[in-house]
């Protein structure tokens, strides 16, 4: 999951998740009490295979490792774009299984969401 953007420009979480809301994309992928991910007003479960990655948006904290968070940008099979935040470093706010569930989403990078 490497790849951070071109985000020299935007530095913090709240600056890219404007932009994304201005290109329409408000929405949110989240993992649930059952370990199952559903989007946002969705029923729909879903399973790794059924996402991708198209873009990873990385934020450090300048004074400590709690405020390190990653916004995933996530295509669905049918078409639908959201997000997926997360802490990362010492803690993540989701249980161990999101972790194994990411690892299995494809990742297919797209310049379409660098922001200059």
């Amino acid at each position: 999951m490497e790849g951070t953007g071109n985000i020299d420009k935007m530095t913090t979480l709240s600056q890219v998740m404007t932009r994304l809301t201005q290109r329409g994309i408000h929405r949110e992928f989240r993992m649930n009490e059952e370990c199952e991910m559903k989007l946002e007003n969705s029923e729909k479960v879903y399973q790794p295979n059924e996402l991708t990655i198209i873009k990873t948006y990385r934020f450090e904290g300048p004074s400590s490792p709690d405020d390190n968070a990653v916004l995933y940008l996530v295509k669905d099979t049918d078409g639908n774009i959201g997000m997926i935040i997360d802490s990362y470093g010492a803690g993540s706010n989701y249980p161990k299984e999101f972790d194994n569930f990411l690892r299995e989403v494809p990742i297919l990078e797209s310049d379409e969401f660098d922001f200059d």
